[in-house]
């Protein structure tokens, strides 16, 4: 297995890299400055700079990566087709390059509440919108995917167990990213996770449970 990370230098996706490197995959990261990037991510990562919105770069960006893990989003700003780009042409961009390479796996991660028109998330030019709209290009694909919906995101980790659940039954929570990464991670070596949605928080109260079974239970 060999892991491409796009959107690696970002909060979550610097911790993905993270996790695949102490497990000992090789990773290869998008990354729009090089030197920035070495700066931010373990020594073992390959970079390769590229742009998720240069679709003809991608392949060649890609290489002899097996799976991708997408964790790319747009920033928050006064562009108001930032997430449209970003968040949907960015992802069809990757999608149609995974197919062409072959990618065994692709994991995407997304967002709490997309199905939910009307939430405030919306109000910063239809983000959720066009989240929901690259998690259905990824479903349409073939390929096979697993999409993550974390909650709020926390840059600090906690002891609170992971909660899972199916597409459009959370609503609220919040999540370390470091648990989100995990995840993300997880998915690519169980075959319960494959083609599906999952949506995670963590809480305090919450039975500890593996990832196996965790997964298993959405169906």
């Amino acid at each position: 297995m060999k892991a491409f990370v796009a959107g690696a230098t970002g909060q979550t996706g610097r911790r993905i890299v993270q996790e695949l490197v102490a497990r000992g995959i090789p990773v290869r990261a998008l990354v729009r400055d090089v030197a920035s990037a070495q700066a931010i991510l373990p020594l073992e990562t390959e970079l390769v700079a590229g742009d998720v919105l240069d679709p003809k770069s991608l392949v060649d960006a890609l290489a002899d990566s097996t799976v991708l893990l997408s964790a790319t989003g747009a920033k928050p700003g006064f562009d108001p087709t930032a997430p449209y780009k970003v968040d949907y042409e960015g992802t069809k961009n990757l999608v149609e390059a995974a197919k062409t390479k072959g990618i065994e796996h692709f994991v995407m991660v997304s967002s709490l509440c997309t199905s939910q028109l009307f939430h405030p998330l919306n109000l910063f030019f239809l983000i959720l919108v066009w989240k929901k709209q690259a998690e259905e290009y990824l479903q349409k694909s073939g390929l096979t995917y697993t999409i993550v919906r974390p909650g709020g995101l926390k840059n600090e980790d906690n002891a609170d167990a992971v909660v899972m659940s199916s597409a459009d039954t959370l609503f609220e929570g919040s999540i370390p990213r470091t648990k989100v990464a995990k995840t993300c991670v997880e998915a690519l070596f169980l075959p319960s996770a494959r083609n599906k949605i999952v949506e995670i928080v963590a809480k305090p109260d919450a039975p500890a449970k593996s990832f196996e079974d965790l997964f298993v239970g959405v169906r």
